[in-house]
C-alpha cells in the first residue's frame, strides 16, 4: 500500500517535474556546438543578405574538417613502425648458449666417469687400467648411437644457427601484426627502412631452422627436431617494436600539418552584401565563428553557455505553459512528461551525432524529426503531436547553429507526419506516412534550392536523403511505439482499436457465457461512440470501454436479468441484501478479470465508474418494503465507486442507464425515450454522480440528442408481417 501512496505522490511531484524539465534542459545544452557564436548556418551557395562582414580581428582559415582529418590520416599513414636493434640481446642469448654447453659436457663427464667407475670396480681393474679407461671415455665422448655425431658438433650446430638468425634479424612481431609492407629500424643514430620479409618473425623462424638443419646438420628428422627445441630456448627477438617512439613519430607528423589554409586580417572584409557564398568563403565565416568564440574567455563561455540554457528553457516554457493550459491530465502526471522529454533528447542526441559527421552531403536530412512527431500524435493526440514537432524542430535547429532552413523543413514534414496519423486505425497505417513526410521535405528542398540557385544535381541528392528519411522514419516509429506502450504502460489508440476486436479473449468469454450483457455492451458502444465526437471525448476509448464494463457478468451470467432467457430469475427467491452483493460484485470480479486480460488501466476504469456510488434502487425498495426503512442500510446496497473522472466514462455511466432502461420499455415512442433519458441524466447529476467528470451543461444537451437518435433508430416500429400472430402462436411439433 506505502509502495503505491510513494508511486502515486512521484506521479504527480511538483518537485519531479521540475527535475525532468531542469535536466532536460542541460542535456540539451551539453549537446550544443562547443565554443562558437551561434549565429545562423550558412550553406554554400546561398546569398549573403546582411550586411558586409568585416573580421573584427586577425584570424586563420580553417581547413575544413574532413580535409584537415584527411590529410592527418595521411600523414599518419606516412610514418612506418619504428624498431630497435638489440645487439645486447643477442650476446646475452649467445653467451646462454655457450654457457649451458659446457655445463652439459660437464655433467655428461661426471655421468660417464661415475658409470665407469662402477663397471671398473665390477671387473676388479687395478688403477693404472682404470685411469687408462676413464682416459679413453672422455676424449671419445659419443652421444649418437644412429648419426655418429658428436655433443659438440650439436653445440657447434645449435651456435651457428643462432647467429645467422640474428645475422638476419628475428622481429618481435608476427608479420600478420604488422600493418605496413615495410618497417624502420633504428641501430644506434642510423635508421632505415626495410621491407618486413627480409626478416624473421616466430612463425618464419621455424622453417627457417628446419631447413638449414636439414640441409647442414643431419637427415634425421627426430634428432633435427630435438636440436630444434634445444635451440628455441635460447631465442629472444633483436629487432624490437618500440610503440613509443612510433606514437611520438606519428604525433611529429599531424604536428607539422597545417591546421590552416590562410589568414584573414582585422578590418578586412570577409563577404559583402547579396554575394554567393562559396566554399572558401563559408570556410572564412565558420573559421570567424571559431575564434570570435575562442576570444571570450571564461566569462564569455558562461555567458554564451547561459544564453543556451535561457534559449532551450524558452522553447520548452512555451510547450510547458501549452500542456498546463489544454492538457492538464498531461502536465500532471510525471510519467507522462518523462516519455515526451525522452522523445525530445532522443531527437536532440541524434541530431548531436548527425552533426558530428563531416561530409559533403546533406546527412542532416537523417534526423527523424517525424518520428518524434509520429510518436507524441499517437500515443497522445494530433495538437500534442504537432506543437511537439514545432519545439523538436526548433531544438534541433538550435543545435545546428540556428539552422532556420533546417527548422523549416522539419516543422513542414513533421506536421505532414502528424496529420497522416491522427486518425489512425491501425499499426500498418503508420507506413501510410511515407508519402506524406517525403513530400513535405521535397517540396522543401526544391523551395529552398530554388531560392538559393541551387543545382538540379543538389537538389536532387537531398531529395535522396529526404526519401530515406521519409522511408525510415515510420520503420522506428513502430518500433518505438511498441516499446514505449510496454515501459510506460501507455495505452494508444492502437491498442485500444486491438482491444476493440470481438476475437480477443475477454470477449469472446463474455459473448460465450454472458450474450446478453455481450449485445448490451456493444449497443452501448455504438451510443457512446458517436456521442464522443460531440463533446471532445475519445470515440475510441469510449467504445473499448463500453465492450469490457461488464465482464465481470461473464462469471456469474444467470444472476443479471439480460441473460435470463427462460424468464426464471433467481432474485424472486433471494433476500435483497443477498441479491444486492451479487449484483454489487460484479465490480469487483470484473475488475480482477480485466486483470487476468492484462488490459490497459484506462479500460478497466470503465468498469467501477460506470456505476460510480449509485444505489442498486430495485432491491434497496424491495428491503425497505419488507424491512422497514429504519432497519435497512443504504451503504450495503451502494456500489463502492469511485465516480466518473474522464468524459469517456461519464458517457458509459449515462448510456448504460439508458439502453438498460429503454430496451425494458414496451412502447418506446419518442416522447417517453426522451423523458426517459431526461429523468436518468437528472437523478445521476443529482446524486453527485458526475461531480468529477469534466463534463459542461452543454456537452449534457448533446449527449441526450445523441443517445435519444440512436436509441430510437434502434427501437423505431416495424411493420409487421401478414400471418406473423399465427407464426408466434404456432408450434412446430406435428
Amino acid at each position: 500500500m506505502f509502495k503505491e501512496e510513494t508511486k502515486e505522490k512521484l506521479k504527480t511531484s511538483k518537485w519531479l517535474k521540475a527535475l525532468i524539465v531542469l535536466v532536460a534542459i542541460f542535456l540539451i545544452v551539453i549537446m550544443f556546438p562547443k565554443g562558437e557564436s551561434l549565429e545562423s548556418e550558412v550553406t554554400v551557395g546561398s546569398i549573403w543578405i546582411e550586411d558586409d562582414l568585416i573580421a573584427s580581428k586577425t584570424f586563420e582559415i580553417l581547413k575544413d574538417t574532413e580535409t584537415y582529418n584527411r590529410e592527418l590520416a595521411y600523414a599518419e599513414d606516412r610514418i612506418y613502425p619504428i624498431y630497435l636493434k638489440d645487439d645486447e640481446a643477442v650476446s646475452k642469448s649467445l653467451d646462454s648458449l655457450r654457457n649451458y654447453n659446457i655445463y652439459l659436457l660437464n655433467l655428461i663427464d661426471e655421468e660417464i666417469v661415475d658409470r665407469d667407475r662402477k663397471n671398473v670396480n665390477r671387473c676388479f681393474l687395478d688403477q693404472n687400467s682404470y685411469d687408462s679407461f676413464l682416459n679413453l671415455r672422455k676424449r671419445e665422448n659419443i652421444i649418437s648411437r644412429r648419426n655418429q655425431k658428436t655433443l659438440n658438433d650439436v653445440f657447434r650446430i645449435s651456435q651457428e644457427v643462432l647467429e645467422r638468425i640474428y645475422n638476419r634479424g628475428l622481429l618481435s612481431n608476427t608479420f600478420g601484426e604488422i600493418d605496413k609492407d615495410s618497417i624502420a629500424v633504428r641501430d644506434g643514430k642510423y635508421e632505415k627502412i626495410h621491407p618486413k620479409r627480409l626478416y624473421l618473425d616466430r612463425n618464419s623462424v621455424k622453417n627457417f631452422i628446419e631447413l638449414y638443419l636439414r640441409n647442414t646438420f643431419s637427415t634425421d628428422i627426430e634428432l633435427n627436431s630435438t636440436v630444434e627445441l634445444y635451440i628455441n630456448n635460447f631465442i629472444v627477438s633483436n629487432i624490437n617494436f618500440s610503440p613509443d617512439l612510433t606514437r611520438a613519430e606519428i604525433n611529429l607528423a599531424k604536428d607539422k600539418v597545417s591546421r590552416n589554409i590562410g589568414i584573414v586580417n582585422e578590418n578586412e572584409r570577409i563577404i559583402a552584401k547579396h554575394d554567393r557564398i562559396t566554399q572558401d568563403i563559408k570556410l572564412k565565416i565558420d573559421s570567424y565563428k571559431v575564434a570570435k568564440g575562442e576570444d571570450r574567455g571564461y566569462w564569455g563561455r558562461m555567458a554564451q553557455d547561459t544564453g543556451k540554457f535561457l534559449h532551450i528553457a524558452i522553447i520548452l516554457l512555451l510547450y510547458s505553459i501549452y500542456f498546463y493550459l489544454f492538457r492538464k491530465t498531461i502536465f500532471h502526471d510525471n510519467v507522462k512528461l518523462l516519455l515526451i522529454a525522452i522523445i525530445i533528447l532522443l531527437i536532440a542526441f541524434v541530431t548531436f551525432l548527425i552533426r558530428q559527421i563531416n561530409v559533403n552531403a546533406p546527412v542532416e536530412l537523417l534526423i527523424f524529426i517525424p518520428v518524434g512527431s509520429m510518436l507524441l500524435t499517437i500515443i497522445f493526440d494530433s495538437r500534442v503531436g504537432f506543437y511537439g514537432t514545432v519545439i523538436i524542430a526548433l531544438i534541433a535547429g538550435g543545435l545546428r547553429g540556428n539552422d532556420y532552413i533546417f527548422t523549416v523543413m522539419n516543422i513542414v514534414a513533421g506536421a505532414l507526419a502528424t496529420y497522416t496519423v491522427r486518425d489512425i486505425k491501425n499499426r500498418t497505417q503508420i507506413f501510410r506516412s511515407f508519402l506524406f513526410i517525403l513530400l513535405g521535405y521535397v517540396l522543401s528542398i526544391v523551395a529552398f534550392g530554388l531560392e538559393r540557385f541551387d543545382s538540379i544535381e543538389n537538389i536532387l541528392i537531398s531529395s535522396a536523403f529526404a526519401a530515406s528519411n521519409a522511408l525510415i522514419s515510420p520503420i522506428f516509429t513502430y518500433g518505438l511505439i511498441i516499446f514505449f506502450e510496454r515501459i510506460f504502460k501507455i495505452t494508444t489508440d492502437l491498442t485500444l482499436l486491438e482491444l476493440s476486436d470481438f476475437n480477443t479473449p475477454a470477449l469472446k468469454d463474455l459473448a460465450k457465457n454472458a450474450p446478453g450483457t455481450f449485445t448490451h455492451s456493444i449497443t452501448i458502444g455504438s451510443l457512446v461512440e458517436s456521442s464522443s465526437e460531440l463533446i471532445g471525448a475519445n470515440p475510441i476509448l469510449a467504445r473499448v470501454g463500453a465492450y469490457y464494463h461488464d465482464i465481470g457478468k461473464s462469471l456469474d451470467p444467470a444472476s443479471f436479468v439480460e441473460n435470463q432467457l427462460d424468464k426464471t430469475n433467481i432474485h424472486e427467491n433471494l433476500d435483497p441484501a443477498k441479491s444486492a452483493e451479487i449484483i454489487l460484485n460484479h465490480v469487483e470480479r470484473g475488475i480482477g478479470l480485466a486483470k487476468e486480460y492484462n488490459l490497459p488501466q484506462e479500460v478497466i476504469d470503465f468498469i467501477p465508474m460506470h456505476h460510480g456510488t449509485m444505489v442498486v434502487y430495485y432491491f434497496y425498495e424491495k428491503a425497505k418494503e419488507l424491512y422497514g426503512k429504519e432497519n435497512v442500510d443504504i451503504n450495503k446496497f451502494r456500489y463502492p465507486g469511485p465516480k466518473p473522472n474522464t468524459k469517456e466514462t461519464a458517457l458509459v455511466m449515462l448510456a448504460d442507464a439508458c439502453e438498460s432502461t429503454i430496451r425494458s420499455m414496451a412502447d418506446p415512442n419518442p416522447q417517453k425515450v426522451e423523458n426517459v433519458i431526461n429523468k436518468l441524466f437528472s437523478i445521476r447529476i443529482d446524486d453527485g454522480q458526475l461531480d468529477e467528470a469534466p463534463v459542461t451543461l452543454g456537452d449534457l444537451e448533446k449527449i441526450k440528442q445523441s443517445f435519444l437518435n440512436v436509441l430510437l433508430g434502434q427501437h423505431h416500429r416495424r411493420i409487421r408481417y401478414p400471418k406473423q400472430d399465427q407464426m408466434e402462436s404456432e408450434s412446430n411439433d406435428k
